[in-house]
Order: C-alpha cells, then structure tokens, then sequence
C-alpha cells in the first residue's frame, strides 16, 4: 500500500540529519516503490506555509556522507505557536492551526520530524492534535529525554576532540593555559566526553558550578608538578558557583550586561588578573556542527531511519526512535517533551575523570 508521508528538519542543524531521512526513504521506498514523500523546508515554517518539495527517490543517494540537511532548517519557538501565522491578523489562523491545515491538506498519511528538544516539544502538541507523527531524536548536545545518544553528538564530539588535541601543541610549546569553549547551553555531556577525549586538565559543566579560587588552586597544583601548560574545557552553558545561585532572570541580566562574549572569555580575564602565565581562548563555535558524520552517526542514523519507517509502516505513531541498551526504542512523545537529560553527578564519567586527576573547579 503506498503511502504519503511529510518529513521536516528542525532547530539547529548537525551531522546525520540528510543519512537519517536516507534511512527512512529508503525503508519507505523497499516498502512500496510508489511511496510519495513530501519534504518540507525550512523546518516547521515550510509545514506552516505548505512551501515543500515532492521527493524522487534520486533525492536521498548521495547524502550519507553530506553535512547539514537537504531540506533546510529553522528555529520555531514552542512559545510561539498559539501566535497568529501572519504578523497582526488576529483573523487567520494561528501558526498551530496552518501546520494541521497544511497535514491534512496535502493527505499526509504520517510526519517525520527530526529535531531536538524545541523540536519535540512542537511534535508532541501537533501529535496531540490528532497528526500522525514519528521522530527522530537530533542534537551534538546528547540531552534528549529518553535516549542514551542522539545523532550528531559522536561527530560533534570527534571535531571537539580533535581542537583539544591540536591546542596541545602551542600550549605546550608556549606554556600557556588554553580555554577552549565547546558547544553545551545547558548540558555538559559534549564537553565531558570530549574534555576526557582530549586530555584536558579542566571540565567545567553547568551541572557542576565552579569557583574560581578552586580553579586557580587546580591550575597552582599543575605548576608545582612542573606542568608546563593547562588546558580548560568549558562548556558554553557553564557557571561559577554565584552565577548559579542567581535566578533566571538575573543571570541573563548579567549575561546581557557582560562586556565578554562567550564565558570563555569572561573566565580568561579572571584567570588573567590572578595568575603569572598567559590564558588563551578557543571557540571553534559552530564548526562542531558542521562538516559530513562520522561513521558511527552514519550507522545510528541508519538504524534510526529505518526504525522510523517501521514505525509508520505499523501506524505507531506519536513516539520518538530512541537507542537504548544498543538496540533502537519506541518512546512516546509525551515522555519526551519538555525533558532535558543532564549529566547525573554521580555518573561513571565524572568518576573517571576526577580519579585520573581531572578539575571540574568545585574542590575546596
């Protein structure tokens, strides 16, 4: 029976979103050559306005090894979508309602939708509106509810690495302190496993605020074991330990009045006015996104791909593809939405790390 389903990219984009829909269409295809994929662009904003593209099964060959996504992506704030389509036109449809007019307009049979945690968020409630709908869990942050990996995240982490590695080089040479920001708003898992990846001798993570005194004490002891360089990994979400105790609100007041752009810099300074040897930053930035995925996030994504197509397949919808235990999961939306997964403070990782003489800047 063929069957017409609508794909869509979402949020920020990252390797394995083009070897994910692959996965699918292919699934799809194998299971009825005159399977009709619909594929919107820009995100939810082509689900919104019905801008798409009718795919040929030619569109997914070639993509395995391609970086960003085919289809295009935006952000669309869950917030935001009781908010009227049209700008001021309080008369027409919200931008909720144009994404199920566009569904049932074009008979859409099911709706994949890769994306991250805003993402699913929007699935859940369009799953809850009556759409049928099946995702695909995408993010280098890994903090999805529900699943142990999401796709790019070992492709993010191979490149972070791969900074870390190279700053050895000039830190040593120069016998300076290297600060290197990796990707992380709220979670710390990127820079943990990539921190521990490259040998840094400081991880610093939102779970875990730091104080700088205790930084300084870490860096101290370096120095007196002869170290002639240090290397600080930092995630972008990171905080001291009074940024921490400040409420939403007024930490953003700070973030917003800081003269620094990024807390790499702003920990430099600190770091500067208190110690002999130079401080450097690196913030390789939205590199970590981009590029072709790694061989193992051409594997998961496969395997996720296919699943999703399953799934549509046996008209089970409203769930997420999760790995799990090694093996790929069924997870109902409603688990996943609105959940972030944080580094727990007593996982193995942080355990390893401390014992191997790892500073996460809370010692006393």
């Amino acid at each position: 029976m063929a069957l017409r389903v609508g794909m869509l990219t979402s949020g920020g984009d990252c390797q394995g979103l083009n070897p994910a829909m692959r996965g699918v269409a292919k699934a799809l295809y194998e299971h009825a050559e005159d399977t009709q994929i619909i594929g919107f662009l820009n995100g939810y904003e082509g689900l919104m306005t019905g801008h798409s593209l009718k795919m040929r099964e030619s569109d997914f060959s070639g993509i395995l090894t391609r970086g960003g996504t085919i289809l295009g992506t935006s952000r669309q704030p869950f917030k935001s979508m009781n908010d009227p389509l049209e700008e001021g036109r309080l008369d027409g449809p919200t931008k909720l309602e144009a994404m199920i007019d566009t569904y049932k307009t074009m008979s859409l049979d099911a709706l994949v939708i890769l994306g991250g945690n805003g993402t699913h968020k929007t699935a859940n409630l369009l799953h809850e509106n009556g759409l049928n709908v099946v995702t695909l869990p995408k993010t280098i942050d890994n903090d999805i509810w529900g699943t142990k990996r999401t796709f790019g995240y070992q492709s993010a982490i191979d490149i972070a690495t791969q900074v870390i590695d190279g700053i050895h080089t000039t830190a040593t040479s120069h016998g300076r302190v290297f600060i290197i920001e990796i990707m992380g708003h709220k979670v710390g898992w990127m820079t943990l496993e990539a921190g521990i990846a490259g040998g840094a001798d400081v991880i610093l993570i939102p779970e875990i605020p730091y104080d700088p005194l205790a930084l300084l004490k870490a860096l101290n002891r370096r120095d007196k074991k002869n170290k002639r360089f240090s290397i600080i990994a930092i995630a972008e979400g990171a905080k001291t330990k009074a940024e921490a105790a400040m409420s939403k609100a007024e930490y953003e007041e700070h973030r917003k009045n800081s003269r620094h752009p990024s807390v790499a810099y702003e920990l430099a300074e600190t770091l500067d006015a208190m110690m002999v040897q130079e401080v450097r930053c690196t913030v390789p930035g939205h590199f970590q996104r981009g590029g072709e995925p790694c061989p193992y996030d051409r594997v998961l994504t496969t395997r996720l791909g296919v699943a999703a197509a399953n799934a549509i397949i046996n008209r089970e919808f409203g769930v997420m593809m999760a790995y799990i235990n090694d093996e790929i999961a069924h997870v109902p939306l409603a688990e996943v939405a609105g959940r972030l997964k944080y580094v727990p403070l007593d996982h193995d990782l942080i355990q390893v790390a401390r014992q191997t003489g790892i500073s996460f800047g809370d010692e006393v």
